[in-house]
């Protein structure tokens, strides 16, 4: 029997952490050592995107962990207690990791990626005006620019279209300013509406 079909007879075609039945995928939770169904999870579309970060963290979404957390399944656990350790400012989230057990291999795998000591918060790059960028975006400077190593200056007003976020650095973005491809920083900034 394939993975895919063992988690989705386990977890009875739901997600394994907030049972919703819509966009199921597998996850293998990290690290991983031999793909295992004990080692991979069952999530949905939502869980998946806020387990890697690429949504804001949802708290109401994750009372689902209350319930989940006393899963058998050791990778429904180690999922549980590095999202409730994620939610630790809420008051919740602390009371189930003070109920939570885990056997000392779990708790190994668990702490083994760090993910745990991270904090919720997804960076995005936002403009002046706390609007978040995307690739792709137009934007409109909004104070006149000198570009260092060119005679170009970026004036207040000027547009820039199709700009691309800088991956590590969430307060830069880069586009063309007559032809000239430059970096810009996000505050200086509005997303054209």
């Amino acid at each position: 029997m394939k993975l895919e079909e063992q988690l989705l007879k386990r977890s009875e075609h739901k997600c394994e952490l907030c049972a919703s039945e819509d966009n199921l995928s597998v996850y293998e939770v990290p690290p991983q050592t031999q793909n295992t169904a004990e080692e991979c999870v069952l999530v949905c579309s939502k869980c998946l995107a806020q387990i890697e970060k690429k949504e804001v963290l949802d708290s109401s979404h994750w009372h689902c962990l209350t319930s989940s957390m006393w899963s058998e399944i050791p990778g429904v656990q180690v999922l549980s207690w590095r999202m409730l350790n994620r939610l630790r400012s809420e008051s919740w989230a602390i009371d189930n990791l003070d109920m939570m057990y885990l056997d000392d291999a779990t708790l190994v795998w668990a702490k083994a990626t760090g993910d745990h000591e991270n904090d919720a918060t997804v960076e995005f790059h936002k403009d002046a005006n706390n609007n978040i960028l995307e690739n792709g975006d137009t934007v409109i400077i909004i104070k006149t620019l000198d570009v260092k190593g060119s005679s170009i200056s970026a004036k207040l007003g000027t547009v820039v279209k199709n700009i691309r976020l800088v991956e590590d650095n969430k307060e830069q973005i880069e586009g063309r300013v007559e032809s000239q491809l430059i970096v810009i920083l996000t505050k200086y900034v509005r997303k054209q509406s």
